[in-house]
């Protein structure tokens, strides 16, 4: 690839209720249902609209020739809001391995909501590591790093010389930086301790020597017009 973009999608309904738990010190977020169909929230689509109308201020120099979006309604929400504000960007196609991690019996729920009720899976968590706990039903970072492993190859030689754009998830953009640049968990570690992956912010690798080196993580100068 030429050029290879990881996106976060945009707020969702469920980063802005577990943001709003945790500040009220609440265990529960109020959000129910499947992860899956999680949507955005009003500042998400801001977010994605405003990434749109960086692209259609910027011409040919950023635009995707193609583009792969996580199933997940916030990921493929955030790519259609984007293209509503630049007439032009290409559809997304959609792909399962950029899922958001698996959480199984504990999908939704918030850490306080663990803890509270799931002190056992709180105590295999600190046994097992942060990146060795598989939540029952679920996965770990593990996990999800192996579902991935195929993917840099093979998208690779399927958009060979294009830009590619890919909207996902953050656990996805940071095991995708693990794969693509060979970094250990520990290294994923300090890459959270700075800061958490932004909403709608942009990982960015280019085309050097014939690999993929990275250019900028958690971009997100695109959204300073945002008040």
């Amino acid at each position: 690839m030429r050029e290879l973009v990881l996106v976060r999608h945009g707020q969702s309904v469920a980063n802005a209720a577990f943001a709003a738990a945790m500040s009220a010190g609440s265990i529960d977020s109020g959000i129910t249902g499947r992860d899956a169909d999680v949507t955005l929230s009003p500042l998400g689509r801001t977010q994605a609209t405003a990434l749109g109308a960086w692209l259609a201020g910027t011409g040919a120099a950023h635009r995707p020739d193609a583009v792969v979006c996580s199933p997940y309604v916030r990921a493929v929400r955030t790519w259609e809001a984007a293209r509503d504000a630049a007439p032009g960007l290409p559809a997304a196609v959609t792909d399962a391995r950029l899922e958001d991690r698996h959480m199984g019996v504990l999908e939704l729920l918030t850490p306080a909501a663990i803890t509270a009720r799931f002190p056992e899976e709180d105590a295999r968590r600190q046994r097992d590591g942060e990146f060795g706990w598989r939540p029952p039903g679920g996965e770990s970072f593990g996990d999800v790093v192996a579902r991935l492993r195929p993917w840099p190859a093979e998208a690779a030689s399927r958009y060979a010389g294009q830009r590619l754009w890919v909207v996902a998830h953050d656990a996805v953009v940071l095991m995708l930086r693990l794969l693509i640049e060979d970094l250990t968990f520990d290294d994923i570690a300090g890459i959270i301790a700075a800061g958490p992956v932004a909403n709608t912010s942009l990982t960015r690798y280019v085309a050097r020597d014939g690999k993929l080196t990275l250019a900028e993580y958690n971009g997100v100068s695109h959204l300073q017009t945002i008040a």
